[in-house]
């Protein structure tokens, strides 16, 4: 087990500097982007906050489950796809986990992470008094 865990940190590591890097950067970018007008659209919808309805209604988890596979599964499959690349390229090897792994990370955590707030912040916004709108 030591032997895989310590595989895995040396490999994960090495895609901060090896082949195709910059998705390290562009593929979280893509995913961002997906949760703002998701999030944008919920707060226009006064829906709660995306990953807190998730874990707090248990009845409309699974339609917001689909909803947010539906906006992140292209970014996540490409995840996926660039990183089967990168571990050819770079470990002339595919393993499977740490490309799930690291499409989990890229596309996944970014996109939970910014579509709550961005419509916590956008209502907010338009309950503030003195705003018209």
């Amino acid at each position: 087990m030591d032997e895989v865990l310590s595989r895995l940190l040396e490999d994960l590591s090495g895609r901060v500097s090896g082949p195709m890097w910059f998705r390290l950067l562009l593929q979280p970018a893509m995913a961002m982007l997906f949760a703002i007008k998701d999030g944008l659209l919920d707060a226009r919808e006064g829906r709660p906050a995306y990953f807190w309805a998730l874990v707090t209604d248990a009845g409309h988890r699974r339609q917001m489950l689909k909803d947010g596979w539906r906006s992140i599964a292209k970014v996540f499959v490409i995840a996926v796809v660039l990183d089967a690349v990168y571990q050819y390229l770079a470990l002339q090897w595919f393993y499977p986990g740490e490309a799930l792994l690291v499409a989990c990370l890229l596309a996944l955590v970014p996109y939970l992470l910014v579509r709550g707030p961005i419509n916590v912040v956008m209502r907010a916004r338009r309950h503030t008094p003195g705003r018209s709108g």
